[in-house]
């Protein structure tokens, strides 16, 4: 298709993917229940491995789950996040000043993280197998759908897997049972931000032809 036939209205789903930004501050405003349904709804059409299904989402409302939760989210940030954004360079697509407005807004969120209205626990039925690099195969794509439907609808989210630096102790909080794992946790409010454009680099410093390292002309 031509460039220019491309229509990038505000329901186009380009323009949604290339507006759908972490929204770290989030209202406590109240989310109607349809639009939480309709988010999840998105989640379960997406792929995963074998057609198994093996997802399970949990809807999190109650406040003192979520303040469980948020003593290993902060942890994990006092202990390894925030001196991992203090000793590193902006990365691709980014400039100190924007690294430290998304500091600012990583520092936000982790300290309001109970706040967000909803929470979306992604997890996967495991039973007795263990964890894989093809696991999460089984769980990312609907996340990934849900941050787009989220978006759509006017709602901000963000993509969290900080708690699992202290992954069996959030489980606990999370009251998840036995062979059910957490993988992500979005938690949903209105922003109270903007939505997008994100921030990424230019396409030819993450993509190589036939072999890492070689360029691609059509790229430049």
């Amino acid at each position: 298709m031509n460039k220019a036939a491309i229509d990038l209205s505000s329901n186009d789903v380009f323009n949604i993917m290339k507006t759908t930004r972490a929204m770290r501050r989030l209202k406590s405003d109240p989310i109607p229940d349809d639009l939480v349904i309709k988010i999840l709804d998105a989640g379960i059409r997406a792929p995963n491995g074998g057609n198994h299904q093996t997802w399970h989402f949990v809807v999190i409302k109650d406040i003192a789950i979520k303040k469980a939760v948020q003593v290993w989210y902060k942890k994990a940030y006092d202990k390894i996040i925030g001196p991992g954004y203090a000793g590193s360079a902006p990365p691709p697509g980014s400039n100190s000043d924007k690294y430290h407005r998304q500091h600012t807004a990583v520092e936000y969120l982790t300290d309001h993280y109970h706040e967000a209205p909803v929470w979306i626990v992604a997890c996967i039925k495991q039973g007795k197998a263990q964890p894989s690099r093809m696991s999460g195969a089984s769980i990312y794509p609907a996340v990934q759908n849900m941050l787009l439907a989220a978006r759509a609808l006017g709602l901000g989210a963000c993509l969290t897997t900080r708690h699992m630096f202290f992954a069996d102790e959030a489980d606990k909080a999370l009251e998840l049972p036995p062979g059910v794992l957490s993988y992500a946790i979005i938690p949903l409010g209105y922003p109270m931000g903007n939505f997008g454009p994100t921030g990424r680099g230019k396409l030819s410093d993450f993509v190589s032809l036939d072999r890492v390292g070689n360029s691609w002309d059509k790229l430049d």
